[in-house]
């Protein structure tokens, strides 16, 4: 079996991890594969331009908070996915502050399944 690149593992990983959030925290909803799948590409641009910019501007109150704040951008981060992608449903801030913690424990758990295989 040909091995796909990491970009595409990624991808699909990301893609699970919100269908999983979504159906875990209550005020997240997703309509289905292809639209966890456009909520995975959307984050991953959210993720490259968006959240720097989040955090360069908030730097000082991030240092404040001894980086704690970073969970409120990562909130903003899911707030935006589901703003701009239809079939993601992100009802209010509390969701998308759940969401992202519950976001970023799954995406590590299924990184480390995903790691732990062995080369073919």
């Amino acid at each position: 079996m040909p091995q796909l690149p990491q970009f595409l593992v990624t991808w699909l990983l990301s893609a699970i991890a919100i269908g999983i959030t979504a159906t875990v925290v209550p005020g997240l909803a997703i309509d289905g594969v292809t639209a966890a799948i456009v909520a995975a590409a959307i984050l991953g641009l959210v993720n490259a331009v968006v959240r720097p910019l989040l955090i360069f501007a908030t730097l000082p109150l991030t240092i404040v908070s001894l980086g704690a704040f970073l969970l409120v951008i990562n909130a903003i981060s899911i707030w935006l996915v589901g703003a701009w992608t239809a079939g993601f449903t992100v009802m209010g801030f509390l969701p998308a502050f759940v969401g992202a913690i519950v976001l970023s424990f799954v995406s590590s758990v299924l990184g480390q399944f995903a790691d732990g295989q062995p080369e073919a």
